[in-house]
Formats: structure tokens, C-alpha cells, sequence
């Protein structure tokens, strides 16, 4: 009992102990899961409008970044690399819209499912033709995304904070305000939430159901792309990206697949408990490596109490 004791009591004992370092382990888990909650952004935005779970978004990340890096290699200036890989995803949108989604339309959600692995495989083999499968470095200086690091001694302790991690935080929070402002107070955001909320009350006013798809998928394909730079310019360009994009399941697991506000909430908690519990007790206890299923298991438990997640809308069926 006093061993199990000291297994929960002295991790807690640790981080006041250390204030210092408990600070660099919140930091790096806020930065985690501002991405996470990025990725899971993508596939809220195109369930809401069309019930389609999109399992090819953590592709589309690696695409976008793929497509980014490879347009700036065959000699364009970043930002109009950038420019065209905007682009390029619109026509990636478009193509799915008139290829896929519309020859699907009032297909059970399975069909639409496995389509989105389709396009999946589709990106993974066609990304690979073009760009080939080795890392790539990201152009993050060349998009203004600052190099070096920032040191601060709090509480007389080290507190170090790489500039381009402040530049990802701060450029999540104006594009998830931009995104809020879009969707609620545009005509065209206003739409995708009424299609969301009922499709057919939402076609029999006169919305525009390829329209909405095409800029959902386009307005993914946005989220993709700076997501991918966010990324890159901490890991490299590669399909090993798609990995780390899986963990947006867990961050709709935990938030709700409908949320906006569960996506955001969802990922930033699981970046900071996965990383306080990699830390603080996944290494003395098991060694490490407990990153790679935290989330997962952490998931599965709000799942097993509340199976719509944390600010889904719960299910009431009347018999």
C-alpha cells in the first residue's frame, strides 16, 4: 500500500519541486495539442456537413506539406508556393466532390466511409509518384515562421520556448477565430451549420449541398496545409506525419465528432495529459513510450461513460 502510495503521492511531489519543469512539460504538451485540435478541426468540419467521418484528412496534412515543399523545390518563392498549394487543395476539393461524393449521394455512410479511405490510398500512392517518400525540410523561415528560442528563469529555474512554437499557438488562435467568425456570421458558414442540422430542411430552402462539400473540403484542405506547416518545421515533411495525424481519433473520441468547441478542448487536454503522464509516470514507471497509446486509452475511458463525448449531443431514442 505504501509503494502504490508513492506511485500517484511523488510524481505530484515532483512538480512542486520543480516548478520550472513542470512549466517546460505544460508548454510542450499546450503546443501538441494546439495541433492535435487542428487535425480533428478538419474532420469536424466535413462530419457536421455532410456526416462523413474523413479518414483521408491526416493524408491531406501530408499532402498539403508534400505539395507546399515541392512546389518551393521546382523554384517558386515561398508564399507563392503557398498560394498555389491553396490551390491545389480547391482542386482536390472540387475532384472529390465530382468523382467520389456526388456519385455517392444517399449511400449508406459505410460506402462514404470506406471512399474516404479510397482517397486515401489515392494521395498515399499519387504523393509518393510526385514528391517521392523521403523527409523533406520545411520552408518555415522563408513563411516568416521565426528559428531560435526564447529563455526564461522562473522561480530561478530554466524555461526554454522555441519561437516558431509561439508562432504556431498564436497563428492556431487567429484561424480558429477566423473559422468561428466564418461560420457564424458569413452566409456561406451559415449554411454548412444548417445543412449539419438537418439536410433536408437545409436542401428545401435552396442550399447548394456540391457547393457546401466543395468548400468544407476546401476549408479542410486549408486547415491541412497550415496544420502540415505547423509540423514540418518541428519533425520534417514526410508520410510519417499521417501517424501523428491519427491522433485526432482520440481528440474526437474525447470532444464529440459534431464539436467545434469539444475538437479545441479535446486536443489541447489530451497534449497536456499525455505529456504530464509521459513524464511523470509513464518514464520512471514503464519506461516511456507511453505517448503512442495514451490518448487512446484515455479516449476509450469517456467513451465508456459518455459514448457521444465530452460535448457531443446525446442520442435519445424513443421507443
Amino acid at each position: 500500500m505504501e509503494i502504490l502510495g508513492s506511485i500517484f503521492i511523488d510524481p505530484f511531489v515532483d512538480m512542486v519541486a520543480a516548478p520550472d519543469f513542470l512549466l517546460q512539460v505544460l508548454w510542450e504538451g499546450l503546443v501538441s495539442g494546439v495541433l492535435y485540435a487542428l487535425i480533428a478541426l478538419g474532420f469536424v468540419l466535413i462530419f457536421r456537413s455532410s456526416r462523413i467521418f474523413n479518414f483521408a484528412q491526416g493524408i491531406m496534412v501530408v499532402f498539403a506539406a508534400l505539395t507546399l515543399v515541392g512546389l518551393h523545390a521546382a523554384g517558386l518563392p515561398a508564399w507563392v508556393a503557398f498560394i498555389a498549394t491553396l490551390g491545389v487543395m480547391f482542386l482536390l476539393a472540387v475532384g472529390i466532390e465530382r468523382v467520389v461524393l456526388r456519385p455517392l449521394v444517399n449511400q449508406p455512410d459505410i460506402i462514404l466511409f470506406m471512399a474516404t479511405i479510397g482517397i486515401t490510398l489515392f494521395l498515399v500512392g499519387g504523393g509518393e509518384i510526385i514528391f517521392g517518400g523521403e523527409n523533406k525540410v520545411m520552408i518555415s523561415d522563408e513563411l516568416g515562421i521565426p528559428d531560435g528560442s526564447l529563455e526564461f528563469n522562473p522561480w530561478d529555474g530554466f524555461l526554454l520556448i522555441e519561437a516558431r512554437d509561439v508562432t504556431v499557438v498564436f497563428g492556431a488562435v487567429v484561424m480558429v477565430a477566423a473559422l468561428l467568425a466564418f461560420l457564424n456570421y458569413s452566409r456561406m458558414g451559415r449554411a454548412i451549420r444548417a445543412l449539419g442540422d438537418d439536410h433536408q430542411a437545409a436542401l428545401s430552402v435552396g442550399i447548394s449541398l456540391t457547393t457546401i462539400w466543395v468548400l468544407v473540403w476546401f476549408l479542410a484542405g486549408i486547415i491541412a496545409l497550415m496544420t502540415g506547416i505547423a509540423w514540418g518545421s518541428r519533425a520534417g515533411v514526410s508520410f510519417a506525419l499521417e501517424i501523428i495525424a491519427l491522433k485526432a481519433l482520440p481528440v474526437l473520441m474525447l470532444g464529440g465528432l459534431e464539436s467545434i468547441t469539444g475538437a479545441i478542448v479535446g486536443g489541447i487536454a489530451i497534449g497536456l495529459l499525455e505529456k504530464l503522464f509521459e513524464i511523470y509516470w509513464g518514464q520512471p514507471l514503464l519506461g516511456g513510450s507511453t505517448e503512442a497509446w495514451f490518448a487512446y486509452v484515455l479516449a476509450l475511458v469517456v467513451l465508456l461513460f459518455r459514448p457521444q463525448g465530452l460535448f457531443g449531443e446525446k442520442i435519445i431514442e424513443r421507443v
